[in-house]
């Protein structure tokens, strides 16, 4: 399947390691925070007692305000975003990042005057992925069927946020690992917009 076989207007898109190179050492970050290696940093969070989870939660969110000072776009990211917005294309971010910090991203790598801020969806906008709640929420302020959208990441939280919202959803990496999960799979943006452009 290709992106030609699809009657996709809205594009949602991941943003660590999707549009931009991958920053976040999540061990690093679990070493830093006292989480254990195997535990999600975002649910362990979620457990803890609120005095706790504000302290975490503050640090976290100075580690990735740090981090998007020195973040850079994946190869075609920057391309692939202006070819869908010259088209009208809706786009959409669903990351499990602050909203600020994916705006600071956004405008590090030259594209954040191509999403609505509204449309930039952070872990305190929506519950974060792979809930789907994030999806729902972008849909209904695009008036959207969910036929008409692609979830586009680089992990599996990615995808089974959009199987979850019935949408199509796009693995952006160089191995397909969640073939079942995946209903297209291209290695980086660079193949994507190639894609986008033989679709017409």
């Amino acid at each position: 399947m290709t992106v030609s076989d699809l009657p996709l207007r809205g594009w949602i898109f991941d943003l660590d390691g999707t549009l931009t190179i991958a920053q976040h050492d999540f061990a690093a970050i679990r070493r830093e925070l006292g989480i254990p290696a195997e535990e999600d940093i975002l649910e362990h969070l979620g457990r803890l007692p609120i005095a706790e989870r504000d302290e975490l939660n503050a640090r976290l969110d100075d580690i990735e305000l740090r981090l998007a000072s020195q973040v850079e776009p994946a190869p075609g990211a920057a391309e692939l975003i202006r070819e869908l917005h010259g088209r009208g294309a809706r786009l959409g971010i669903l990351t499990r990042n602050l909203r600020r910090v994916a705006l600071a991203s956004l405008d590090r790598i030259g594209v954040v005057e191509c999403f609505a801020p509204e449309h930039v969806l952070g872990r305190n906008d929506t519950a974060p992925k792979p809930a789907p709640d994030g999806i729902h929420q972008l849909l209904a302020g695009w008036q959207l069927r969910r036929e008409q959208a692609v979830m586009v990441g680089d992990f599996r939280f990615d995808l089974e946020a959009g199987r979850a919202a019935g949408c199509h959803t796009c693995l952006v990496h160089p191995d397909n690992s969640w073939p079942a999960l995946a209903d297209l799979h291209v290695p980086d943006c660079h193949a994507l917009l190639a894609q986008v452009r033989s679709a017409g």
